[in-house]
């Protein structure tokens, strides 16, 4: 087990925003977290890196208590992809670099510079290197926030709602990014989202949150229509189309007239 997670609390001026919540992951696996606007989505991914402290509950990487270290030992094992951040004018090349900050002492290595033109290599961003970060693309600008996190070289990635504002072919690479980065380099990804076909396809596991707290920690293969109206509270049916789950809402039409 790579990272486990339990009995995480939260909550904003005494109103209860996680319950108990805890999961384990495996490297290599994605786990998806679902649920409503207002689920807890994006504060669990902030409490599992202490960027918000739960006032109970354990995260546990490698055999390591992570709520036992400081903001520097966390950023070098969990790579955190924000939903929103800052359009500046660096360049690719010194955007990703920021990624290597837990690494470096007194100034950037030899080494510090070749992971990042590894990474950008491997991603395919190698052409961009010195394009301002504020010039590109809203897929192009989201592969370079990833591409930040992994210049920490982490077990974890944590990833906030990766593909909103995206159109659906960079909401594709993007997964599909994600996807082949987790498998080859065996980390574990965290991955709060919406689209529930972008999470039948890429995740491997869901954590389903309703009422702020677990409804079901369960592999996605063993989901059913009923789960997702209990979270959602609208009915759908679950089918088969080239070897893909795919999620058909039967929304009734007739309601809106």
């Amino acid at each position: 087990m790579l990272i486990s997670a339990a009995g995480i609390e939260f909550s904003y001026n005494h109103h209860p925003v996680l319950k108990d919540v805890g999961f384990q992951l495996d490297k290599g696996l994605i786990l998806g977290i679902l649920g409503i606007n207002g689920a807890g989505k994006s504060t669990l991914l902030k409490c599992l890196n202490k960027i918000l402290n739960p006032q109970k509950g354990s995260v546990v990487l490698n055999s390591e208590e992570i709520f036992a270290m400081n903001g520097t030992e966390i950023a070098k094992r969990m790579g955190y992809v924000p939903q929103k951040y800052s359009e500046d004018a660096l360049t690719v090349f010194d955007a990703v670099l920021l990624g290597r900050k837990p690494h470096i002492r007194w100034s950037a290595s030899d080494n510090d510079f070749q992971v990042v033109e590894n990474i950008l290599t491997s991603m395919n961003l190698d052409a961009f290197a010195l394009r301002p970060v504020n010039s590109l693309s809203g897929g192009e600008m989201q592969k370079v926030v990833i591409a930040r996190a992994l210049a920490q070289e982490p077990k974890v990635l944590l990833l906030d709602e990766p593909t909103s504002n995206l159109d659906i072919r960079n909401q594709f690479e993007v997964m599909g990014m994600i996807r082949r980065i987790v498998q080859e380099r065996e980390l574990s990804a965290v991955v709060s989202i919406h689209d529930l076909n972008l999470a039948f396809r890429f995740a491997d596991m869901f954590l389903m949150m309703k009422h702020h707290q677990v409804y079901r920690f369960i592999h996605k293969k063993d989901t059913s229509p009923e789960m997702i109206r209990e979270v959602y509270g609208i009915e759908v049916s679950l089918a088969e189309i080239n070897g893909h789950t795919v999620v058909v809402p039967m929304y009734d039409s007739s309601a809106e007239r």
